[in-house]
């Protein structure tokens, strides 16, 4: 397993082992143990996921405020995604800026996203599957969000025109979003 580091702390790129032969291929995608040995400690409590039926599929940026705040660790199993963390912790050197890579199910990389970040990801292509695991439970009362096309980040996203649930079509700019993380 490798771990590669962000511009953004805390934000890692997870490149599992993959044993592949004939039959298929195997691969560890979470060990508490190996992560730790990364100083990635979390314990997950929940899995969930999505399937987007249609490329340009956006979802995000999404987060829940403390004490309700989630670690995500996201991966594709079928297709491809554009996936994004932007750091939201004000006090931060990094408020603002934000990350973006490309997770499929070719490539099998994962994204740890930790609290203090909202994240949200774009589909590539259609049928697009993604799981993530996250440390705490879904909490509605804490569920906050960004806009996707907030010109003050200026994520470089792979559509200008994406397919938005109601909620991601109404998340405020990041200056007057709640955040209440330092």
């Amino acid at each position: 397993m490798q771990v590669v580091k962000t511009k953004l702390e805390g934000v890692f790129i997870i490149e599992p082992a993959v044993h592949g032969d004939s039959r298929g291929f195997f691969m560890e995608t979470y060990n508490s143990v190996k992560f730790k040995e990364f100083k990635i400690d979390f314990s997950f409590v929940q899995d969930n996921h999505s399937l987007s039926a249609e490329p340009g599929v956006l979802r995000g940026l999404h987060y829940q405020l403390n004490p309700k705040a989630q670690t995500k660790l996201i991966r594709v199993i079928q297709g491809a995604i554009y996936d994004v963390a932007v750091d939201i912790r004000k006090s931060s050197p990094t408020f603002g800026q934000w990350v973006g890579v490309i997770l499929s199910a070719a490539n099998k990389r994962q994204l740890l996203v930790p609290q203090g970040f909202a994240h949200g990801f774009c589909t590539l292509v259609p049928n697009t599957e993604v799981i993530y695991k996250v440390d705490d439970y879904y909490s509605p009362e804490h569920d906050r969000g960004i806009a996707w096309n907030d010109p003050a980040l200026g994520i470089d996203w792979p559509t200008s025109n994406p397919i938005l649930s109601a909620k991601d079509q109404t998340h405020p700019l990041l200056k007057d979003a709640e955040i209440n993380f330092d």
